[in-house]
């Protein structure tokens, strides 16, 4: 392995533990904000300051109108809907449980990929999905019938995220990488700044607004950096090692999940859980690997 893939992993590794950091920053907030104001706050301070920066690198001409609005409104629902249903799953959940099962993104995104771009329906992106779903009704036996419906909040949470990728490539070109960062957080601001006002006149308890103590707006805002922080980590380490080689690193967010829900909040790995995330992990790899040697004949990597 080249010293550039080495480096490129590490980065990748590195923002993926971030961004599960940020996951458990949110656990410890259970009720102390509702999940629409704390994904709003995360995605307002982001929209501030990549717009910013947008505005100084390409000039203020970069952020309206938006090329492609209707995607770009798209990308936006998907990433808000992804943040709050995971905001409110690790509350109600074990980290490492809602962690899995959201990472079924992969096989959902595969399956999207067939009405919503045109691709053709490949026999193992099903064969991966069904393994993936059985993972997942594994790991949600005990959840289910605690909390109901709401065990399913991470697989609502990787269709979101399955919707953003599609989205991605569909937009694809559209501008720079920047604007498109730009334009997600600021589409997705005004969506939460919607769904919290939504949220705390729908009469439910958990979703009213209330003053939040200072703290929890300053871990809001610190989890907003640590996510752009973690996004531009992942994206340095692609650029150094392709993505295709970094893509097993995001088993790495799965893995700082189960220690982190160990130790901070005793959260003692259930065996079975644990065998319904690894089957969703070997379903996920057999997906990337495949594609994989696919893409190797016709696209060599340099």
């Amino acid at each position: 392995m080249q010293q550039s893939d080495r480096k490129g992993l590490l980065f990748a590794l590195a923002g993926f533990i971030l961004l599960s950091l940020g996951d458990a920053i949110i656990k410890g907030m259970p009720g102390e904000w509702p999940p629409t104001a704390m994904a709003t706050t995360r995605y307002v301070i982001a929209a501030v300051a990549l717009s910013a920066i947008l505005a100084a690198r390409q000039g203020a001409g970069a952020l309206w109108p938006m090329p492609r609005a209707g995607l770009q409104w798209w990308r936006g629902a998907a990433v808000a809907l992804s943040a709050v249903s995971m905001f409110t799953a690790v509350w109600l959940m074990p980290l490492a449980e809602a962690t899995a099962i959201s990472f079924t993104q992969p096989m959902l995104t595969a399956l999207l990929a067939v009405p919503l771009l045109g691709e053709r329906l490949k026999p193992a992106a099903v064969l991966a999905t069904c393994l993936a779903f059985a993972g997942v009704i594994v790991v949600l036996r005990p959840n289910l019938s605690e909390i109901g419906v709401a065990a399913f909040l991470p697989l609502l949470s990787a269709l979101g995220m399955a919707v953003l990728m599609i989205a991605n490539r569909a937009a694809g070109g559209a501008a720079s990488a920047l604007a498109m960062q730009a334009y997600i957080a600021n589409t997705a601001a005004v969506l939460l700044v919607l769904a919290t006002i939504g949220g705390h006149f729908s009469g439910i308890e958990r979703f009213a607004m209330h003053w939040p103590e200072w703290h929890v707006v300053a871990r809001c805002a610190f989890i907003a950096l640590s996510a752009t922080v973690a996004h531009w980590l992942i994206f340095m380490g692609t650029l150094r090692a392709g993505a295709a080689t970094i893509a097993p690193m995001t088993y790495g967010q799965l893995l700082s999940a189960v220690g982190i829900g160990w130790v901070v909040f005793g959260e003692v790995p259930d065996v079975i859980a644990m065998l319904g995330a690894a089957i969703i992990v070997v379903a996920g790899l057999w997906l990337w690997y495949l594609g994989r040697t696919k893409a190797v004949p016709s696209a060599p990597m340099p």
